[in-house]
């Protein structure tokens, strides 16, 4: 990644509240993504790419650390250079969306209009995560 690049990228909160906020937030989303290499039905590049947004707000070195590490950062690449993300991403990510989504239109909205909020809400993510490529590794 140039620096050209990370200069567009990085807008770095002038408030220190909201960068620790951030710090915080991106470490714990980058800790729910490394849970999700190892557990199959847990996303990791959505927590990744959630956290590098965090990172791009709040710390110029953790983003740097998170793009450039070695175990999940093509993961990030790959998605950021328009490859993609793998399939069993793309699975996990859709099937915990729709349980948590089914789980809250069955049991916790009251209300018709919420629930049909959710479902679209639920197919316009579905729509989205279809629509990226699916990254197949060069052997």
């Amino acid at each position: 990644m140039n620096s050209s690049q990370n200069s567009e990228e990085l807008r770095i909160s002038q408030k220190p509240v909201v960068r620790w906020t951030l710090k915080i937030a991106g470490s714990i989303l980058v800790g729910i993504g490394v849970l999700g290499m190892f557990l199959p039905l847990l996303p990791t590049t959505v927590f990744l790419l959630m956290a590098a947004w965090c990172f791009a707000r709040s710390s110029p070195k953790y983003y740097h650390w998170l793009h450039t590490n070695k175990h999940f950062g093509s993961i990030i690449r790959n998605y950021r250079q328009g490859n993609g993300i793998a399939l069993s991403s793309k699975i996990s990510s859709i099937t915990i969306l729709w349980v948590s989504i089914l789980y809250s239109i069955l049991y916790a909205a009251d209300s018709l209009l919420v629930r049909l909020i959710l479902a679209a809400i639920a197919i316009g993510v579905t729509i989205h995560l279809v629509m990226i490529p699916t990254y197949k590794p060069k052997k």
